[in-house]
């Protein structure tokens, strides 16, 4: 194993602005960005012109967000925030208390904006949504009708939005129509936090900067590639989200879709956002439309039941606190995917995620055809060869190439060997929270990392399929897994069909 130390020149200062967050005393913003904010403090890449404005429904005061932010870092940070960054962030912190059906709640945020904002770049501000994705669309009409998203000069104004993003292809494109009426696609940053990780960033460095490795990419060298999403952890208190969204809303449309993009999407021209995230949609946009009555071929759907995680008791799905009792919420999806295009064409993607499985781990794996004839007989392989490669996202990122080596001693016989390394941490060590770059392009205007409308619509309907046939059998029966299994009998057998066994969690 070799350990690759990434060099990196830190970036230089973003453009001053005034960052403005929506639900800044919620879950998102002390658990992720809040430490983001702070991690991109200490390394000088915010201007002395930023400014943090926190909204939100609580009566507080600029005194006491700073007293919560210093309270969080101490927190989830995980480690002790360094003093001189801690108080530098705090001296530009505000509050705004705000009512977010009221529209005089919008005048003041404009005003409080105004007045913190003297000194930014023009009164540029960026606007983020850590809030539930029911207020996305109605935020975002009263920004506008307030002139928030008006820019002079040189200013800007952008407005990202967290994901879920829609809860069907219908949904997300009426948000998308929803947006555009009151800003510019470049000006809507739609954010996946997969995307923030270095390890996802490397998929496409990987391809696209290695000679020996584009030549293989293909359906001659290539016989299936799974992609896996897996969490030992269960709903953590997420129940009034999760039983609306289910396991494919939450994973499948966005982030396994992210994933599927940078593995097989053809080579971009360059690595300007609009060629990039061009030939991502045209990625996503090749996978077969299947009909809502082949689901069943395609996919499979289950939920979590009793078992035991790390030795600890895991209660069933339906016991959980905000469940309800009879709930047809899938906490499992693996699905078969067929990109029909020169490149793919026969090619399997598979793809699965799910909760409280047993082991949390985030990878894709390329598994090659094997070789034309076998030259050593079955005696002398003691083990099968398969030839495939390993892109480690979760926990410890890396790629890894298994291959056929010869075992050492006196005779002739093939052994497997693994061939591959893992990556250090970056400036933010194990304090990165896979926020700091998103943030830092969203201030830089840099959207290669932020989905498209054109992508969201297209995610939407790779599995559109799936949500209307299950939409129509309610009562059929769901296939209920141990807690800390691998997942349902149905999800081996998905692959059985055509040859193909899921890779071990």
């Amino acid at each position: 194993m070799v350990m690759i130390e990434k060099s990196e020149s830190l970036p230089r200062a973003v453009p001053s602005c005034v960052m403005a967050v929506f639900g800044v005393t919620g879950d998102l913003a002390k658990r992720l960005l809040l430490p983001s904010i702070f991690n991109l403090a200490t390394t000088n890449t915010l201007s002395e012109g930023f400014r943090l404005l926190g909204i939100g429904r609580k009566p507080w005061t600029d005194t006491i967000l700073r007293e919560y932010i210093t309270k969080s870092l101490k927190t989830f940070l995980g480690k002790k925030p360094d003093p001189r960054t801690l108080r530098w962030l705090v001296d530009r912190t505000y509050y705004q208390p705000a009512n977010f059906e009221q529209t005089a709640s919008f005048d003041g945020i404009r005003e409080r904006i105004k007045q913190i904002g003297k000194g930014t770049q023009g009164g540029s501000c960026l606007f983020y949504l850590a809030m539930a994705p029911n207020f996305t669309s109605s935020i975002s009409q009263q920004l506008a009708r307030a002139g928030l998203f008006r820019e002079f000069g040189n200013s800007f104004r952008r407005l990202v939005v967290e994901k879920p993003f829609g809860n069907d292809l219908s949904s997300a494109r009426n948000l998308n129509v929803e947006l555009r009426k009151h800003l510019r696609e470049d000006q809507i940053y739609r954010i996946d936090h997969f995307a923030g990780k270095d390890a996802v960033q490397d998929l496409a460095v990987f391809r696209f900067c290695n000679s020996i490795v584009e030549p293989l990419w293909n359906r001659s060298i290539i016989d299936s590639v799974q992609i896996t999403a897996a969490e030992t952890v269960g709903l953590e208190g997420r129940a009034q989200f999760y039983e609306k969204s289910g396991a494919l809303r939450d994973m499948a449309p966005n982030h396994l879709a992210e994933l599927l993009s940078l593995i097989a999407m053809e080579a971009p021209v360059s690595f300007d956002s609009k060629h990039f995230r061009d030939k991502q949609v045209e990625l996503l946009e090749s996978v077969r439309r299947i009909k809502p009555s082949e689901a069943p071929k395609y996919s499979v759907r289950a939920q979590y039941g009793a078992g035991t995680i790390e030795g600890k008791r895991v209660k069933p799905y339906r016991k959980e606190s905000g469940v309800a009792i009879h709930s047809r919420t899938e906490t499992f999806v693996a699905m078969k995917v067929e990109i029909d295009n020169w490149r793919w064409s026969g090619v399997p993607f598979f793809l699965r995620t799910g909760k409280c499985l047993s082991r949390g781990l985030t990878e894709i794996a390329v598994i090659f055809r094997q070789p034309p004839a076998r030259l050593l007989t079955k005696a002398l392989q003691h083990h099968q060869v398969v030839n495939d490669c390993v892109f480690s996202l979760k926990p410890t990122p890396g790629i890894h190439w298994t291959i056929g080596t010869k075992a050492p001693g006196m005779g002739t016989h093939v052994t497997v060997a693994d061939m591959g390394y893992q990556f250090s941490a970056g400036p933010y060590g194990d304090q990165a929270k896979g926020y700091e770059r998103l943030l830092y392009d969203a201030m830089s205007g840099n959207c290669i990392l932020f989905q498209s409308s054109a992508f969201v619509e297209a995610g939407w309907q790779m599995v559109q399929p799936l949500l209307d046939y299950w939409e129509g059998k309610r009562g059929a029966h769901l296939p209920v897994y141990a807690a800390g299994s691998s997942g349902p009998q149905q999800a081996d057998e998905l692959l059985q069909v055509s040859g193909h066994a899921w890779r071990s969690l």
